[in-house]
């Protein structure tokens, strides 16, 4: 980093704007210092969801946010080809072959797709691609006909009778991934459904959307639309925003839906329609404690990601501007960690989930992971 800094100081001086080519391989190098010491620090086994007051705080490999930190090393591994981020990236997505099997969760899109194909697609190994076959065939056993959707949490989560989040399209990119793989239809059409189940019950006429609907499993009518970790039940929590407009995005690409491109430029309208200046939205659109409210890096991140590729779409839209303006702030002194600093972590000033009190302005793992994925498709062609 010592012959970077002097440069961004010349940059500054001058009153240059550095180029993103820079910016990114920047944040790149700072990655590689990152990953290896976090993974240093990290027991096989665990992986680091966030870092709060002065050390990592980690959880068990089954948790959902799991298949972030390999994640990170594989798309570092791809920009920059050190083989001991190589290692580090096959090492610790290895680790979690055995959730391959599980059908309690709706969160192997993130752990699988993160981990495992992002390392099909920087590797080529092909035993990747079975996991990701079980992983998808396991994940829809979870996919009711009736309700027309994936089931998100069980129903002891606060008396839920079949809930589903936004979050819960995250997931479909595993189906439709397998679906090109190996052809088997009933994954694009569980994909799809899901979709489309969303489509019609989670979206307000503003377009931002609910965090949670419940269903009734009997005959799939809506029993609520409420939040779970936004401010209110009719507010628009940010990060919920963001998986909406990736999430639509993703099924655009592999379904060319033309209801799907535009349900993705509806959202993506809304969130750009009320990002503060720096373009870091706080943690929900409807905190009435803004300006004081606490930002979220993560839906900046998140939303970036999606927006760039949403450009390769719509490139009439501008979205690219948009994406590049938050991803130059992201790369700021603000937001961007010092190399050897928070543990690790790529991005401060992230809020998982405030209702809970957890996790408030700290660095989180799935905001490091998709503000490399943004710059990576910033800089290559649109993945």
């Amino acid at each position: 980093m010592k012959r970077i800094i002097p440069f961004l100081t010349v940059l500054i001086l001058a009153g240059c704007q550095e180029s993103m080519t820079h910016l990114t391989d920047r944040v790149f190098e700072l990655a590689e210092e990152q990953v290896e010491l976090m993974d240093s620090q990290v027991p096989d086994g665990q992986y680091a969801a966030c870092f709060q007051g002065d050390s990592l705080v980690c959880v068990s490999n089954t948790k959902w946010c799991a298949g972030f930190f390999p994640g990170t090393a594989w798309l570092t591994f791809e920009k920059t080809g050190n083989p001991a981020i190589g290692e580090i990236a096959a090492r610790r997505t290895e680790a979690l072959e055995f959730l391959k099997t599980r059908t309690d969760t709706h969160d192997l899109g993130f752990e699988m797709m993160c981990s495992f194909g992002n390392g099909l697609r920087v590797d080529g190994n092909e035993h990747y691609a079975e996991v990701l076959d079980t992983a998808a065939h396991s994940l829809i056993k979870r996919f009711s006909p009736t309700v027309g959707a994936i089931k998100s949490w069980e129903t002891k989560w606060n008396n839920y009778h079949f809930p589903v989040i936004i979050d819960n399209m995250m997931n479909l990119e595993l189906l439709l991934k397998v679906w090109e793989m190996t052809g088997d239809e009933q994954l694009k059409d569980i994909a799809v459904t899901h979709a489309n189940t969303t489509l019609a019950n989670h979206f307000r006429t503003d377009n931002s959307s609910f965090h949670v609907v419940d269903y009734n499993p009997a005959d799939g009518s809506v029993l609520a639309r409420v939040t779970h970790q936004g401010y209110a039940d009719n507010s628009a929590w940010a990060r919920g925003q963001a998986w909406g407009v990736y999430g639509y995005t993703v099924m655009y690409r592999f379904t060319r839906d033309q209801a799907y491109l535009a349900q993705a430029e509806k959202i993506a309208d809304y969130i750009l329609g009320r990002l503060p200046k720096d373009s870091i939205p706080y943690w929900d659109f409807d905190d009435p404690a803004i300006p004081d409210a606490p930002r979220d890096a993560s839906a900046a991140a998140i939303t970036a990601s999606a927006l760039i590729e949403l450009d390769s779409y719509l490139p009439a839209r501008g979205y690219r501007k948009s994406a590049e303006k938050i991803l130059r702030t992201l790369a700021g002194p603000e937001y961007l960690s010092k190399p050897g600093a928070n543990g690790g972590f790529i991005l401060m000033h992230s809020t998982g989930n405030k209702p809970k009190d957890v996790e408030i302005d700290v660095p989180l793992s799935y905001a490091d992971y998709y503000f490399l994925e943004a710059l990576s498709r910033f800089t290559s062609s649109c993945r």
